[in-house]
């Protein structure tokens, strides 16, 4: 059986359409090579992500000497990722004429999730 390790982040201030566009970058490349792309994305949700990246590498690390296996941090790859959408803060601003204007401060849900690769063909 093939290991696997996953982190996730809660309530992230950030929408889930901004989250996607970030996450669907890292998608199935190499951990280390996801975790360099997001260093130097401009997207502000790219740290976060970033650091759920950084904190599933580190378990799988953590999961492999619990259980006596040698890993590489140089196999691992992003298995999955993907952002779900988080509570939704209602806020309301203002407007002409006594009117109010509602806010929607969405949130996201963001997991990674990865593991030892499976082929180990040097193909990049």
């Amino acid at each position: 059986k093939t290991m696997e390790a996953k982190a996730q982040a809660r309530f992230v201030r950030s929408t889930p359409m901004k989250a996607r566009r970030v996450v669907n970058e890292i998608r199935g490349k190499r951990a280390l090579q996801a975790y360099a792309v997001l260093r130097y994305a401009p997207q502000a949700v790219a740290e976060d992500v970033r650091k759920v990246l950084h904190s599933a590498i580190f378990n799988a690390k953590y999961q492999a000497e619990e259980n006596g296996q040698n890993l590489k941090l140089e196999d691992l790859v992003v298995r999955a990722a993907w952002v779900d959408e988080g509570p939704t803060m209602k806020r309301f601003q203002p407007r002409a004429q006594g009117r109010a204007g509602r806010i929607l401060k969405r949130t996201s849900h963001i997991t990674v999730v990865v593991g030892a690769d499976d082929k180990k063909e040097e193909v990049r």
